[in-house]
């Protein structure tokens, strides 16, 4: 039965690629890094319950454990490649794994991604995935050389996918016309969208970049950790989706926006100089970037309210041993 799931999913992940010499089927996969480029590495695991919620439709588990990937590969400026999956399941589910490749697959082959191994084995529900892609040497985006002066930017609206796990969570009682807003914020939690274009065109315009995966305060203070610098936030200039303020008052909105994880856009720093350049080169990707703050001397983030005074910003993210 094993060996039928493998059979699965190497048929419907099948990418051919040039680069990929020996894929699924031996004891390793070979592959051919391409000539003047570095190898960009990420990987990360889902696990039933803390990644995702019990009862999620195996086509989104799918397509968010690559996303979440992808993601950190964009936050590198990187384009993607090749991938390996781990699978772990509680008994050999071939629906559930029918499922899973399917939303795996229209994410993967969506960017020519090929599937180049992998393991499957008996437990509790979880995933490993690790992906590889490529960047021009010393192309490659950081956390680290953020600028005093710096613009502070985001793609995309933030707090949607937080707000989408406590609609799940707290599902409404009755039909209130409000179903479709709803429903955007779960899909934003379920299948976030990896800014792959937007890290690639950051290349050679941002001096350090992150994913948001565990909230904007706690990420952002990646960047001003790495870089030795401080970041001062303005709480109106967040992007919030017309979703999430039509569901949430504006102080849980904020909330979700500053400290949920999930979103999976990059926050990023670039010149005050470059900003409208840049801007304008992410709105013709698509998607766009907002200015939400400035680099600073210091340490830390700070949050400046929509009456000029510093928010208590205690609850700064997600922590995965808290």
């Amino acid at each position: 039965m094993e060996f039928d799931l493998i059979e699965l999913i190497r048929q419907r992940t099948a990418q051919p690629r040039d680069d990929v010499r020996l894929g699924i089927g031996d004891d390793a996969a070979v592959v051919a890094v391409p000539s003047g480029q570095e190898l960009a590495v990420a990987i990360d695991t889902l696990v039933e319950g803390v990644h995702f919620p019990r009862g999620t439709a195996a086509a989104d588990i799918g397509w968010k454990a690559l996303a979440v990937n992808l993601s950190d590969l964009a936050a590198m400026g990187a384009s993607p490649a090749w991938a390996l999956l781990s699978l772990t399941l509680p008994y050999a589910d071939r629906v559930f794994v029918e499922g899973f490749v399917e939303g795996f697959a229209q994410l993967a082959q969506s960017h020519r991604l090929a599937l180049v191994g992998g393991d499957t084995t008996r437990g509790p529900l979880a995933i490993s995935v690790a992906v590889h892609g490529f960047v021009p040497p010393g192309k490659a985006l950081t956390r680290a050389g953020a600028r005093i002066g710096d613009a502070v930017l985001v793609t995309g609206t933030l707090g949607d996918a937080a707000a989408g796990l406590q609609v799940l969570q707290q599902p409404a009682q009755h039909d209130d016309g409000q179903n479709s807003l709803r429903e955007f914020l779960i899909g934003r939690l379920n299948r976030p969208t990896p800014r792959l274009a937007a890290g690639i065109a950051l290349r050679d315009q941002a001096h350090a970049c992150v994913d948001i995966s565990d909230g904007l305060l706690a990420d952002l203070g990646h960047i001003c950790a790495a870089s030795g610098v401080g970041a001062e936030i303005d709480a109106a200039l967040l992007p919030r989706s017309s979703a999430l303020l039509g569901l949430y008052d504006d102080g849980a909105a904020l909330q979700f926006a500053l400290s949920g994880g999930d979103d999976y856009e990059l926050c990023f720093c670039v010149p005050a100089s470059r900003l409208a350049q840049v801007q304008a080169d992410l709105a013709r990707l698509g998607g766009g970037a907002t200015r939400i703050g400035r680099i600073v001397a210091g340490e830390g983030v700070r949050v400046r309210g929509h009456d000029g005074a510093w928010l208590d910003t205690t609850s700064s993210g997600w922590e995965h041993f808290a």
